[in-house]
């Protein structure tokens, strides 16, 4: 049978043909050219398509799970899954990545993958941190998320490696029943599947759960399973096919805080002239099983151990050794009740908001303190100055839904709280290195003496947990005279007000003699 390409040129020679042989065959041959060419730009496409298709599953086929040990702690409301695979290359081309599959109820919830590869045996057993990327395969279910592990050498045929990775979820514990009492203990439950979702085969695999508590209402029987304890195992599994999956619910008690910041704007204001203050705010949430009835506080403080067992009163903050001035308000002034522990190491700050926070209940605070320039500010080789700070929350064990932190300087050593920490007049190249992927935005604020205005540097993470509390650097160019603008600004004022009342005095304005 005749493609429709060549069966619409066949038709036309046999309408236009010559009878003279040497033109038929002159324009029998450009037919056939333009045959070809056609064919070629219309199956170029699909062989390109067919060739990415074939060698994405191709990649999928080349490697096998020898072994997969999942262990996920659900201790906390921040959800922690360590996950070990021994894998193989099974194919005669060498292997560059692993690819990570996660579901999509838990792809929406994702807030870090960390991996790392081990070298050597037993006491001589080190790990090599490994990049992590998202990607993308065309064969993947709907709402399937990936991520490639790039390895550091390429698995050559037969060979395998050991692998370590560290997923956390948030907002995967879900309170049932919704609601509480002040004297209930708080139940949630918890999905997911008995098999790793996994674009490989998995010959053997055994998922451990870790309870916070020994109560376990019901879980999900995939055999073999065993409790005991605080441990919930499922398997060993021995081989399954790509794309596995058996979902399991585990209904089990957490009375840990469910602590959510649900909007955190930090403002970082440095000062060249040596100091730089930290102002937080906060926006603070019980995101566990909402409370019901009325709140006993004679009940509260007289049964601390069986009421209110899911709430919290106080928060610890971990804040860079060497603070001072620091403060701790809200709306009302300033809240009386926090303890600062500080020295050359560390410095922690532990806050008791005005009345404990149970499921539901909100509450909002401003943290602030100073620090010395010379600890965080420095020059690198290039002349650039940049600011080496941590990212993430200070409070333990928190989830943060928005986290905005915005640096810049101030030419004064006056900081006024209501300023928008930004770069002064004359900074330029304002830039952040931040070892994860965040938003990054520039904008500009006027604030007193300015005339062009200053750049600000916004930077955003969503879903931020304290696996994030890393080091980042904000690199900029300024000028050191650009330091004396404003202060000679107001000597400059101040010099001419003083002229023009010297003037005033001097010169005798009236009109009789």
């Amino acid at each position: 049978m005749l493609s429709p390409v060549l069966h619409r040129h066949c038709h036309l020679f046999l309408v236009t043909g010559r009878s003279e042989d040497s033109r038929g065959l002159g324009s029998f041959q450009d037919m056939a050219r333009s045959i070809s060419m056609e064919a070629a730009g219309l199956t170029l496409p699909f062989l390109i398509l067919t060739f990415l298709t074939i060698s994405a599953a191709s990649s999928t086929n080349q490697i096998q799970i020898l072994n997969a040990e999942r262990r996920i702690d659900l201790s906390s409301h921040i959800v922690k899954v360590f996950l070990t695979l021994k894998v193989e290359n099974v194919m005669t081309a060498p292997a560059s990545e692993i690819v990570l599959a996660f579901p999509p109820a838990q792809a929406d919830h994702l807030a870090l993958v960390k991996a790392q590869a081990a070298i050597g045996k037993k006491k001589k057993k080190s790990y090599v941190h490994l990049d992590v990327n998202p990607t993308e395969l065309p064969d993947a279910p709907n709402g399937t998320k990936y991520f490639s592990i790039s390895l550091l050498n390429p698995l050559s045929s037969g060979e395998t490696a050991t692998l370590e990775v560290l997923y956390i979820l948030t907002h995967s514990l879900e309170p049932f029943p919704a609601e509480i009492s002040q004297s209930e203990s708080q139940l949630v439950y918890f999905r997911d599947s008995a098999l790793i979702l996994s674009p490989y085969h998995v010959k053997q695999q055994t998922t451990f759960l870790k309870t916070p508590s020994t109560k376990v209402e019901s879980f999900t029987r995939v055999e073999p399973t065993k409790f005991a304890g605080r441990e919930l195992k499922y398997g060993p599994y021995e081989d399954h096919p790509p794309y596995s999956f058996s979902p399991v619910i585990v209904h089990l008690e957490n009375n840990s805080p469910f602590a959510v910041v649900e909007e955190l704007l930090r403002e970082v204001e440095i000062s060249h002239w040596g100091n730089i203050q930290i102002t937080e705010h906060y926006k603070l949430v019980h995101a566990g099983a909402q409370h019901k009835g009325v709140f006993s506080r004679v009940e509260y403080q007289s049964r601390p151990s069986f009421s209110g067992t899911s709430s919290f009163k106080h928060l610890l903050a971990s804040l860079p050794p060497r603070v001072h001035s620091v403060y701790y308000r809200d709306d009302i002034g300033n809240i009386s009740s926090s303890h600062l522990r500080s020295d050359y190491r560390k410095s922690e700050l532990e806050i008791e908001p005005r009345y404990p926070l149970f499921g539901g209940w909100k509450a909002t605070f401003v943290i602030g303190y100073g620090l010395p320039l010379e600890d965080f500010l420095f020059e690198s080789p290039d002349g650039k100055r940049y600011l080496n700070f941590s990212f993430g929350c200070p409070l333990a064990e928190t989830v943060v839904d928005k986290l905005t932190i915005k640096v810049g300087l101030l030419l004064l050593i006056i900081c006024f709280h209501d300023a928008v920490v930004v770069l002064p007049e004359g900074s330029k190249d304002p830039s952040a290195a931040v070892p994860f992927p965040v938003e990054q935005r520039l904008e500009t604020k006027y604030s007193y003496l300015d005339v062009v205005g200053r750049t600000v540097l916004v930077l955003e993470k969503k879903n931020a947990v304290p696996e994030h509390i890393t080091p980042f650097q904000v690199y900029y160019t300024f000028k050191p005279i650009f330091m004396l603008a404003e202060p000679l600004m107001l000597a400059s004022v101040f010099f001419l007000f003083f002229v023009a009342c010297l003037a005033y005095l001097h010169n005798d304005l009236s009109i009789r003699k």
